[in-house]
């Protein structure tokens, strides 16, 4: 699970959450009253997949925190914690947040994993979370740390998680509508009559229908992944205001030395390839990844003046 991020672990609890709505619905038999022996109801199929796709997004931006905790193993950190490394995490991460003018100090956790990673997760900016891994508190100085914990905390402060559900909702809008529309021409196809009582949800549908949604939603994940990459330089950029310019930079340049500059002249392996992202440049997999490669947000960060 440590290759699970804040984008990652969204996009693929919503792609849960959409295909269970849509079973549910199926076997529910709500589909039938949008065919009818003229076709399909056009109109009320969108609204329908328009209101379904934003609650199914809505649904995932709430599980998100409870979801990361699970999934990831965080542990709340007490604020009140006698260890003075993760009262020191605590309160840097408080200090950042009141930089940022959150209205509410967000929960600050740690996980178990080797990897230099951090995330950032919550319905609002009042209910958020920050993690941050065991490798990146070992391994990065409080120059460094300050950086990347600025730069979680501009997530929240921008509002990403939420614009990011809108995107997704969207995303999901068009991969129930679409997926229903040409499940029905399948089915119609592999029937091959057009006799009245022919008309109308089938059994194919419902197999296909779920198999077209999860192809369209992980299609979709590119639009969603394209908008992350343009956040992530915000958040670069909010974090240089917060924290520093040449934290970020700091924090940047420890990730490329570590994961793009591996002993031996070897790739860096895949579970250690988490926020660089980047291994995949101009490739179609590129397309999926959430954050920019390293040089081009060193190089926006470079470009600013301060």
């Amino acid at each position: 699970m440590a290759w699970l991020k804040r984008i990652s672990l969204f996009i693929m609890v919503n792609i849960l959450v959409m295909v269970t709505v849509s079973v549910i619905l199926n076997a529910l038999g709500v589909n039938r009253y949008f065919y009818s022996a003229y076709g399909i109801d056009y109109q009320s199929l969108a609204i329908f997949c328009f209101v379904w796709g934003m609650t199914g997004s809505f649904i995932s931006l709430l599980l998100s925190r409870f979801m990361a905790k699970r999934m990831m193993g965080v542990e709340v950190i007490d604020p009140n914690t006698r260890d003075s490394a993760l009262q020191d995490l605590v309160q840097m991460v408080h200090l950042l947040a009141k930089s940022a003018g959150l209205p509410k100090m967000p929960e600050v956790g740690i996980y178990d994993s080797p990897d230099l990673n951090a995330f950032a997760t919550g319905p609002t900016k009042s209910r958020a979370l920050v993690a941050v891994s065991t490798g990146l508190l070992s391994r990065m100085n409080r120059s460094e740390l300050e950086g990347v914990l600025g730069h979680e905390i501009t997530h929240i402060a921008n509002g990403d998680m939420v614009t990011l559900t809108l995107i997704q909702g969207i995303v999901n809008a068009f991969a129930m509508f679409l997926s229903r529309v040409i499940a029905f021409f399948i089915a119609q196809a592999i029937r091959g009559d057009d006799r009245e009582e022919s008309r109308g949800p089938s059994w194919v549908q419902f197999i296909i229908t779920p198999i077209l949604e999860i192809v369209f939603l992980m299609l979709g994940s590119i639009v969603v992944a394209w908008f992350s990459r343009m956040r992530e330089f915000r958040a670069d950029a909010g974090s240089a205001k917060i924290a520093g310019r040449d934290k970020m930079i700091s924090a940047l340049q420890k990730l490329q030395m570590v994961y793009e500059q591996p002993l031996d002249g070897e790739a860096a392996p895949a579970s250690m390839q988490v926020l660089q992202i980047s291994s995949h440049k101009g490739s179609f997999l590129g397309l999926f990844a959430s954050h920019p490669p390293l040089e081009k947000r060193i190089e926006a960060l470079e470009m600013m003046r301060g």
